[in-house]
């Protein structure tokens, strides 16, 4: 996982899924905050949320509001956002792809969008536990706990989506970064 790209500014993928949203937004997730952030700057209700009290403490310290909330726990606005962002491989999230993007669907208004970024196409669908490696570089790095994750591919995602009862709207490449942006069936 890219933690370095998450601590720097918005890239342009960042940039143009900010701008496909058009009301309240929840960043799922959201780690230190640049989505979040980006969206807050276009004028929009932003919410972060993260289950780590650093990523919510860093989110925060842009200036911009977050929560310290596991994603599966109650949520301000269920049912109200216009949009919920899953972001740089937040689909993983729990382990269970289907049971989050249900989740993620129980969060959104009934014309509400959820964008979610995917791997490229190839990679299917993988399922197990993963863990951060902290220490410096170079020295391989030390592992954290293990916890429950996903990857989705952009070839699967259509199922697993059907499987939420959700369907794909439409498919944005941005680089070598894919989205789906997940609509109600």
């Amino acid at each position: 996982m890219p933690v370095w790209r998450w601590h720097g500014p918005p890239e342009p993928a960042i940039e143009s899924i900010a701008a496909r949203c058009d009301g309240p937004t929840i960043d799922l997730g959201c780690g230190p905050g640049r989505l979040t952030r980006a969206l807050a700057q276009r004028g929009l209700v932003a919410l972060g949320v993260d289950i780590s009290a650093e990523a919510v403490r860093l989110t925060q310290g842009r200036g911009v509001v977050a929560l310290r909330r596991d994603v599966f726990d109650p949520l301000p606005g269920e049912g109200r956002w216009a949009h919920a962002l899953l972001v740089d491989g937040n689909i993983g999230i729990g382990g269970d792809p289907v049971r989050l993007l249900r989740r993620c669907a129980a969060l959104l208004a009934a014309d509400g969008t959820l964008v979610v970024e995917v791997e490229p196409p190839g990679a299917g669908l993988w399922q197990g536990h993963a863990y951060v490696l902290s220490g410096a570089s170079g020295d391989g790095g030390r592992p954290g706990p293990a916890f429950p994750w996903a990857r989705v591919g952009a070839d699967v995602v259509a199922g697993t989506a059907a499987a939420a009862g959700l369907r794909v709207a439409s498919r944005l490449r941005f680089g070598n970064r894919w989205f789906v942006e997940l609509v109600r069936r």
